[in-house]
């Protein structure tokens, strides 16, 4: 059913959702994105499916752009990256909005995109140790479709510390941050995780479903119009020479020219 994921429901109606490209430190690509969106919308839809687990296999939570995805990117025409930028701020749109509880175990770091797939969980714990990152701007861009959730989660004073630098950080401040609930020893993960997962089993499934549907219009809604300025504003840093250099510097494995 899926290349990029492995998806499995336990006789409980858990599901878990697993990026799976460990190879690739489970980087986003445009299949994985694809699949992404319509995983949400097939487990959204489950009546069996009580809640939600997203995590990773391998080492990586997930890196952030696969590196192919990039130099796709950077080959085509302005209107397919405005596609596949569209087609990243759908996708959190979707796992945003999935009406199950979505809880994120995150087994190891997580960069760019992978800080925004977090930020859709209602719920993210993670393994003490791992290291988490917005490095857009590192590369002469902008966390832009991810920004909507990252400011969600973390209010605007505490994304302000790590939006716009960055700065790789480790589990203790991503937990003051607010992007994560708990940071737990690898062993303890899954028995944190646990935690999380029973007391939707107790609760009525209709009733968790509205409830987060009503908390979804109780704060700052993100919309069509909210994803198209995201799209909007990255495509304008792609226009911009500061990105071409900053992807052909990573790319070539030297320091971008603004370095000091």
């Amino acid at each position: 059913m899926f290349e990029t994921l492995d998806v499995r429901i336990d006789p409980r109606g858990v599901a878990v959702l697993a990026l799976d490209r460990p190879a690739r430190h489970n980087a986003l690509n445009a299949a994985m994105i694809r699949e992404l969106t319509r995983a949400a919308k097939v487990l959204g839809e489950d009546e069996a499916v009580r809640a939600v687990i997203l995590t990773g296999t391998g080492r990586s939570f997930c890196a952030g752009g696969d590196l192919g995805w990039m130099r796709q990117q950077m080959e085509g025409d302005r209107k397919s990256r405005a596609a596949q930028a569209r087609g990243l701020a759908e996708m959190l749109l979707a796992m945003n909005t999935i009406p199950k509880p979505l809880i994120g175990r995150l087994q190891g770091s997580a960069f760019g995109g992978g800080v925004g797939m977090a930020c859709v969980c209602d719920v993210a714990i993670g393994v003490s140790g791992s290291k988490y990152g917005l490095t857009e701007t590192r590369l002469g861009l902008v966390p832009a479709t991810v920004g909507p959730y990252v400011i969600a989660r973390m209010g605007e004073a505490k994304a302000r510390r790590v939006f716009m630098s960055g700065r790789v950080f480790g589990t203790e401040e991503a937990v003051t941050l607010g992007l994560l609930a708990k940071s737990v020893h690898a062993d303890d993960l899954d028995l944190a995780i646990e935690a999380e997962v029973v007391p939707y089993l107790d609760a009525a499934p209709g009733a968790v479903a509205e409830a987060k549907a009503l908390l979804g219009r109780l704060v700052p809604v993100v919309d069509g119009a909210v994803v198209e300025d995201t799209v909007a504003t990255l495509m304008g840093r792609w226009e911009q020479e500061e990105a071409w250099e900053g992807i052909r510097a990573f790319f070539e494995k030297r320091k971008p020219a603004w370095t000091s």
